[in-house]
């Protein structure tokens, strides 16, 4: 629809015909979600546009439950099935936008009236019907219950909605974290809010089957390891794959994910053909990959450019894709952008990450939420991707994150940035500047680091030197760690050296901030320190398992 309309306000005398299989054009599924919440009222306001809107705005020919079977190159036809009747009807040029199909994992009663997804319209309703109908018969003490399978973005979305319908939820996700595009360092945030608001998780295992099929239409979900589930409704949603077999069955040529291969103008290989959306295959910044990347914002502009080059006019190439994406998960953010840490890796790209923890707003300002920010740099300083997970302010960082990336910006660039600033919006030095601070100082070497991931060895290898206070220490610290409060620790440099013996010196605090300080007053007395990247609040989240207390309290994890 964003092709067809683009080419209306391009020409007013072109035959714009659009084919929909469904009934419905211009709807918001991105929406889905949140009308299965109640949080959108009226589904009204999920339908765009109707046939009728948008022959009397755009004087477009919009034909709903027609369905192309077959595309005729040579003659430059469609076969179209419209209910009991076929017709052919002829193009000068022909956009392929249909989209993505739900992939269906291997799992036994996929068929079962308990399971539904949530990609259409129809598919809302079918789950709404089925929540209105727990609700209307549920008994005082029987909460219905829910599992959902597969923890991306929809599935994550699906979970906060069906909490808030009043449903039981279990979580299945066959990663070993939640929301599998994410960090694992940032995942285990997600994971405590989901349990926090009841939600049962399950990871890093699969669902194999769904069975029973009691009076009341509940069923059973088995996991591989035994685990034995009970739901009144299933949602199963764990990706898409490439709608292209109308472009196969034709002889377009595709890609090795099955998605449609376009040129910079979306235009196919047959010169009279272009494609656009989930169906197509786009090139990923950063790291290079090619494949589907199955995203709104960039269907939407390839949709303009697509309507642009089918008229004839210029058209801006499709830049690489970055990904960028948000979710909400009840009362946290999560945000990427670019490439992952997983993702540089698997394609061999040399990389620094840093981790920081700022506040939101400026600290003394009330209600200040800290963000969880982790990025990745080339050597040379190019911002090559970045994360963010927190309660307030993550949209606004990772937008301006993505701007960046776009940009090629560096930790220079981003240390130089300009951002608004008052106490109620963000602090003098923004944590998208302190992203770039931390990166100028580990990229030139005057902070050296060491990652939680490196935890083992460092711990055979090196002193551990925990700067926190005495009360934080005891509340949870590495074992062998030796404990000096970073504001005496120029007074007792010779008890740290030591105590190293020779060896290197493993730093940490709680974010990052007060072992910097220590880390560059033992670099300044001839010692061989480096810092803990993102602190204990990051390693507290790798390696739960890595704590040793002294007494009963929870860890406490100070903000710096």
């Amino acid at each position: 629809m964003s092709a067809a309309a683009r080419a209306r306000r391009m020409d007013e005398t072109a035959e714009i015909t659009v084919l929909e299989q469904s009934d419905y054009v211009s709807f918001a599924n991105c929406g889905l979600p949140y009308h299965l919440s109640g949080e959108i009222e009226q589904r009204e306001s999920l339908v765009l546009h109707t046939t009728g809107s948008l022959a009397a705005t755009l004087a477009l020919d919009v034909r709903t439950g027609s369905r192309v079977t077959s595309i005729d190159r040579a003659a430059q036809t469609v076969s179209v099935s419209a209910g009991s009747d076929t017709y052919d009807l002829s193009y000068d040029a022909l956009l392929l936008s249909t989209g993505a199909v739900a992939v269906q994992p291997p799992i036994d009663g996929l068929d079962h009236p308990a399971v539904h997804s949530l990609r259409t319209i129809p598919d809302l309703d079918a789950v709404n019907a089925r929540v209105d109908h727990l609700l209307a018969r549920a008994a005082s003490d029987r909460q219905p219950r829910a599992v959902v399978v597969g923890a991306g973005f929809i599935g994550l979305e699906a979970v906060e909605a069906l909490v808030a319908r009043g449903l039981r939820v279990d979580l299945v996700e066959l990663a070993d974290h939640v929301l599998p595009p994410l960090d694992a360092e940032l995942a285990p945030l997600l994971a405590d809010e989901l349990r926090a608001h009841g939600v049962g998780l399950h990871l890093g295992v699969s669902a194999t089957s769904v069975t029973g099929a009691g009076d009341d239409g509940s069923a059973t979900v088995t996991l591989a390891d035994g685990t034995v589930l009970a739901a009144d409704v299933v949602v199963v949603n764990v990706g898409v794959r490439p709608a292209s077999d109308l472009a196969r069955d034709a002889g377009l040529d595709l890609g090795p994910s099955g998605a449609i291969r376009v040129d910079s103008d979306q235009r196919t290989s047959d010169p009279h053909v272009w494609a656009v959306g989930d169906a197509v295959e786009v090139l990923v910044a950063v790291t290079g990959a090619v494949g589907p990347v199955p995203l709104a914002g960039p269907a939407n502009r390839q949709g303009r450019r697509a309507a642009d080059s089918m008229l004839g006019r210029r058209t801006t190439p499709q830049a690489p894709v970055l990904g960028t994406a948000i979710v909400r998960v009840f009362g946290l953010t999560a945000a990427v952008t670019g490439a992952s840490q997983a993702s540089l890796a698997r394609a061999g790209i040399e990389h620094e990450v840093v981790r920081i923890h700022p506040g939101h707003h400026a600290g003394y300002f009330p209600g200040a939420e800290q963000v969880h920010l982790v990025a990745s740099f080339a050597p040379d300083g190019r911002l090559l991707g970045a994360q963010g997970v927190g309660r307030e302010g993550v949209d606004k960082r990772i937008d301006v994150l993505a701007t960046a990336l776009r940009a090629g910006m560096t930790a220079d660039d981003l240390a130089e940035l300009e951002l608004a600033y008052a106490p109620p919006y963000g602090s003098a030095k923004d944590p998208v500047n302190m992203l770039g601070f931390v990166a100028q100082n580990v990229l030139d070497g005057t902070m050296p680091q060491w990652h939680a991931s490196e935890l083992d060895t460092v711990g055979e290898e090196t002193l551990v030197l925990d700067v926190r206070s005495v009360d934080e220490f005891e509340q949870g610290h590495l074992e062998g760690a030796l404990n000096i409060p970073h504001t005496e620790l120029r007074e007792r440099v010779d008890e740290v050296r030591l105590a190293a013996a020779g060896r290197g010196i493993s730093v940490h605090c709680a974010s990052g901030v007060r072992s910097h300080i220590a880390t560059r007053v033992l670099v300044a007395a001839g010692l061989d320190a480096r810092n803990l990247s993102g602190g204990w609040l990051t390693l507290a989240a790798v390696r739960p398992d890595a704590a040793v207390r002294t007494d009963s309290a929870a860890p406490a994890l100070a903000a710096v």
